[in-house]
C-alpha cells in the first residue's frame, strides 16, 4: 500500500506512528490493569498481539510487510483498543460516546480483512495453473469473505457478552442489539467495498510475497 504516494507520509513517518501506537497501547494495557477493567486488558492485548503480525510473516515467513501495510493494520486495532478505554476523566469509553465510533472501527478492521482474503486468493490463483478468478467474481469473493467474517465475529461477540459474566470476566466484548448488529455488518461491507474498488493495486506487492512463499514452499 503506498501511503507516501497519496497522503505524503514517508515509510519512515509511517513507521514511526505505527511505533506510537503500538507504545500507547502498552500505556492502555496497564490502564486497563489499574482499573481492573477486564475488557480494556483483553482488547489492547490482543490489539498488540497483532501489531506483532507483520514483523513476524516478515521475519520468518518472507512476506512483504510494508510501513503502509503495517500501519494500516496497526491503526485499526489501535483505534478499536482506544475506543474501550476512552478520553481521560470521561466515565464512557469512545463506543458509548461517540456514535459513529463503532462504525469507523468496523468499517477499518473490515478493510483489513478484506485485504488479506483478496491478497491469499490472488496468490492462489497466481500459483495454481488451474484456478482463474475474474476481476469481477474476485469484487464478489472479497465481499462475501468479509461478510462471512463478520458474522462469525457478531456470533464470538455474543458468545463472549453471554460467557463472559460466568467467569468472572465482566464485559470483554458488547453487543448492544439487533440493530447494532445490523450496522456493524453494513460498515463491515462498506469496507470490503473500498477495498474490493480501490485498495487490490496497493497489495501487489504482498501479493507477490505470498506467492514466493507458495512456490518455495
Amino acid at each position: 500500500m503506498n501511503v507516501r504516494d497519496r497522503l505524503g507520509i514517508s515509510p519512515a513517518r509511517q513507521r514511526r506512528l505505527a511505533w506510537l501506537m503500538e507504545v500507547s497501547l502498552v500505556g492502555m494495557f496497564f490502564i486497563g490493569l489499574d482499573r481492573g477493567e477486564t475488557g480494556i486488558v483483553v482488547n489492547t492485548g490482543v490489539a498488540l498481539a497483532v501489531t506483532q503480525l507483520p514483523p513476524v510473516l516478515e521475519r520468518e515467513y518472507g512476506i512483504a510487510m510494508d510501513a503502509g501495510l503495517t500501519l494500516w493494520i496497526t491503526a485499526a486495532v489501535f483505534l478499536h483498543a482506544f475506543g474501550t478505554v476512552g478520553l481521560p476523566g470521561s466515565p464512557l469509553n469512545l463506543y458509548r460516546s461517540i456514535w459513529w465510533w463503532d462504525h469507523l472501527t468496523h468499517g477499518l478492521s473490515a478493510s483489513v480483512v478484506a485485504a488479506a482474503g483478496y491478497a491469499a486468493a490472488r496468490a492462489v490463483e497466481i500459483h495454481s495453473d488451474g484456478i482463474h478468478l475474474p476481476s469481477r467474481f474476485m469484487f464478489v469473493f472479497i465481499l462475501l469473505f468479509v461478510l462471512a467474517f463478520g458474522v462469525f465475529w457478531e456470533v464470538v461477540e455474543f458468545a463472549i457478552a453471554g460467557i463472559g459474566p460466568w467467569f468472572g470476566l465482566g464485559s470483554v466484548l458488547t453487543q448492544y442489539g439487533l440493530e447494532d448488529t445490523m450496522l456493524d455488518l453494513v460498515f463491515n461491507t462498506v469496507g470490503a467495498v473500498a477495498v474490493a474498488l480501490w485498495g487490490t493495486p496497493h497489495l501487489n506487492d504482498l501479493v507477490g510475497s505470498i506467492t514466493a512463499r507458495l512456490e518455495d514452499g
